[in-house]
């Protein structure tokens, strides 16, 4: 036994002393063994980790500078919008948009088949209402009863209570006053009419210009425009023309009342009485638009004509050219405009009380074969003029309590939204010869241009869920 073990020691320590020298290593040293990888597998995964970081932060990086850039090109004070020159600024006043919003919206538009044509609406639970129609040019409709005495007198009280405020009035003593109410001489007032720059005026360069805004918020109204327009068409050379120097005596010598009322404005949003509310739920209805328009559009007027309050004939709406922005969506226009127009696709007239004398709704040339301007005037008779020829009206509406009214202030382009203004549309207020006047105007703003509509709901949008209640509740009401 013991000589086996002997024998073992010996071969073991033999093994160990040949077999370093057989690797060439000095003896102690441990032997080598079979070389890991775990080393290049960590640095393989650090490296694609950073590899991947990389991509996605450049990936983020340009998604960012995509999105700034979108934005900015949208803002009307964006540097690609600037204008280069005059040339190119009056060949595209408004450039549109890089990337054009899609068309989602298209306003239905009321059939009136022929006139006295009768519909049955369903407007309130538990009622039916019918809407008659008065005239195909413009599309117009009368519905009786679409107020409750109840809400007659709610509506009216609620002015009161607001406060009412003078109309806007043509000034009576001398048209000198006229030009420091406006800011403006003679000369301007004429350069701003003169379109075509001829050095003359003819007719319908004046009448285009009604319901525009010019200059600091000044408007050129009926109001301020009415007498120019009857001395134009009264006093004219051979050719329909009338010279500069006509034009100035007009200018100081022809002066008329065009409006005698009160009116306020009462907010119909939400936290508003809920009558206010429910009479614009009613017209949504009524009109079949979108309830995002109605949403936007101006607030409620009332108006008040005492005993020989009128309003002469006039639209309710300007027409639409390229160098004219819509009021409501100015903001939104991507370049300024010399001209701004109340763009009113519908008027909804309520009349708020039934009046003892006078204060028809009249529509001096509804559904005429043809339109012309100077038609309006003929034999010495201004249909323009509801104070003294109202009778002469092809159309007149008299007020009832709770009736409505409404009509197309534009015509359809065809695609689906608002085409060129209705020059049938004209109407004004009759005198009221006994009594009081009371009505309500609902008007629903809609910009002709598609894209300047769509953009002004984005950015009312935005404005809306950006800032206080309170704060977008006080600007609905200033």
């Amino acid at each position: 036994m013991t000589d086996k073990t002997e024998a073992e020691d010996t071969i073991t320590n033999t093994a160990s002393r040949s077999a370093p020298s057989r690797l060439g290593r000095p003896p102690g040293e441990r032997l080598p063994g079979p070389k890991t990888n775990v080393c290049s597998r960590s640095y393989f995964v650090v490296v694609m980790v950073f590899f991947h970081v990389y991509i996605i932060n450049v990936i983020v990086l340009l998604l960012y500078v995509h999105y700034s850039s979108g934005q900015e090109d949208s803002r009307p004070d964006s540097p690609r919008h600037a204008p280069t020159s005059d040339k190119q600024n009056a060949q595209s006043p408004r450039p549109p948009s890089k990337a054009p919003l899609p068309r989602h919206i298209f306003l239905p538009r009321i059939e009136g088949i022929r006139v006295g044509h009768v519909q049955k609406l369903s407007l309130v639970p538990g009622k039916v209402h019918e809407m008659r129609t008065l005239s195909l040019k413009p599309l117009l409709f009368e519905i009786p009863g679409f107020l409750s005495e109840d809400e007659c007198r709610i509506v009216m009280q609620l002015a009161q209570l607001k406060g009412l405020m003078e109309s806007q009035l043509m000034v009576q003593d001398g048209q000198e006053e006229l030009a420091k109410e406006l800011s403006l001489s003679p000369e301007e007032i004429f350069n701003l009419l003169d379109i075509n720059q001829d050095g003359q005026l003819q007719l319908h360069e004046v009448y285009i210009l009604t319901h525009s805004r010019v200059r600091d918020g000044i408007w050129l109204t009926p109001e301020n425009l009415q007498e120019i327009y009857v001395g134009l068409n009264a006093d004219k050379d051979e050719n329909g023309k009338k010279s500069r120097g006509k034009f100035n005596l007009i200018y100081h010598d022809e002066s008329q009342l065009v409006r005698n009322s009160r009116h306020t404005w009462l907010y119909q949003g939400k936290g508003a009485h809920q009558v206010l509310q429910d009479i614009k739920t009613r017209v949504t209805r009524l009109t079949r638009l979108p309830s995002k328009l109605v949403d936007l559009s101006e607030p409620l007027q009332v108006v008040r004509y005492e005993q020989g309050g009128h309003y002469h004939a006039h639209h309710d709406s300007g027409p639409f050219y390229p160098e004219t922005a819509c009021t409501h969506t100015r903001l939104a226009a991507n370049a300024s405009t010399p001209f701004e127009t109340s763009c009113r696709y519908i008027t909804v007239l309520f009349y708020l009380n039934s009046v003892d004398g006078g204060g028809e709704t009249a529509f001096p040339v509804a559904d005429n074969r043809t339109f012309d301007e100077v038609s309006l005037i003929q034999n010495d008779v201004d249909l323009m003029d509801t104070r003294r020829n109202c009778d002469k009206s092809n159309l007149r509406v008299k007020p009832t309590k709770g009736k409505a009214v409404f009509w197309y202030n534009y015509l359809s382009d065809g695609k689906g939204w608002v085409g060129e203004q209705d020059e049938y549309a004209l109407h004004g207020g009759c005198v009221v010869t006994h009594g009081t006047k009371w009505v309500a105007n609902k008007w629903i703003n809609i910009d002709p241009d598609y894209q300047r509509q769509a953009r002004f709901e984005q950015l009312v949008g935005r404005v809306v869920t950006s800032q206080p209640k309170w704060l977008w509740v006080r600007s609905q009401l200033l």
